[in-house]
């Protein structure tokens, strides 16, 4: 069986003190279920890229791990601005969000970038997370399976049989991240299933039952149950419902059946 995933992504939120605060409160509430919790599911926290230090030391002796929001595909180099594979590594961080909406749409990033992302974090042994999603007018046109598996299809370019096994999918509907809008079960599900379908095709069943694949998208702690109860939906990611200690915790907490 697939441990579920509850990931918190930050984004552009908070400052150190606010983050040790709502890591304290977070663990307050979990890491009393945490024996309970750690046999069907994993908790990961991604900070904004400044306060991964801060937050490591604040998650120091918990189970939950630690992400980041995004990477460069260089070790090092003249790149202002960036942070390396390395740079993460040093600080403990085991999983990346990589291709996330904000950063295909806000910031340009190709599906040929994303996939250098997605290799040099399996190259340095980092969980990479690659984002697919479709836009509202995409949506609304009803290109979303086209655009979705053509992203994850670029996104898996050179990923070989044995890595496959070391990476996440997160389905991330843009139309729903922020809007309060959420795609249902039934139509995440479908999404879910085909993305599976093509690592089915493109590997073995074996990896295809192993890939684990979230959904993001106005992930709330009233609607977190009925989502990671589909059977293809292994976990959630989790944007501004992460920023409480409560409602993180009760979606730590969700469900599964």
């Amino acid at each position: 069986m697939r441990k579920k995933l509850l990931a918190a992504n930050w984004k552009m939120n908070l400052v150190p003190t606010e983050a040790r605060a709502l890591i304290a409160g977070l663990r307050a509430e979990i890491d009393r279920d945490s024996a309970a919790l750690a046999g069907d599911r994993e908790v990961m926290i991604a900070p904004p890229s400044i306060m991964i230090p801060a937050v490591a030391q604040a998650l120091a002796g918990s189970s939950i791990m630690l992400g980041a929001q995004n990477m460069h595909f260089d070790d090092k180099g003249a790149f202002t601005g960036e942070i390396s594979p390395p740079m993460l590594k040093s600080y403990g961080v085991t999983h990346v969000i990589l291709g996330h909406s904000e950063h295909r749409h806000v910031f340009g990033e190709s599906d040929e970038l994303i996939n250098k992302k997605v290799l040099a974090a399996l190259k340095h042994r980092i969980i990479p997370i690659l984002c697919v999603g479709e836009t509202h007018e995409e949506h609304d046109a009803g290109r979303a399976l086209e655009v979705v598996l053509r992203q994850l299809e670029r996104g898996l370019e050179g990923v070989s049989h044995e890595a496959i096994g070391g990476m996440m999918l997160a389905y991330e509907p843009v139309w729903a991240i922020g809007s309060g809008r959420t795609a249902t079960p039934a139509q995440a599900e479908s999404i879910h299933g085909a993305l599976r379908g093509v690592i089915l095709e493109r590997y073995d069943r074996q990896r295809a039952d192993l890939v684990r694949i979230l959904y993001g998208g106005s992930v709330t702690a009233d609607n977190v149950d009925s989502l990671i109860s589909k059977p293809d939906i292994d976990g959630a990611l989790v944007g501004g419902a992460s920023l409480k200690a409560d409602s993180f915790a009760r979606i730590v907490k969700a469900r599964t059946h």
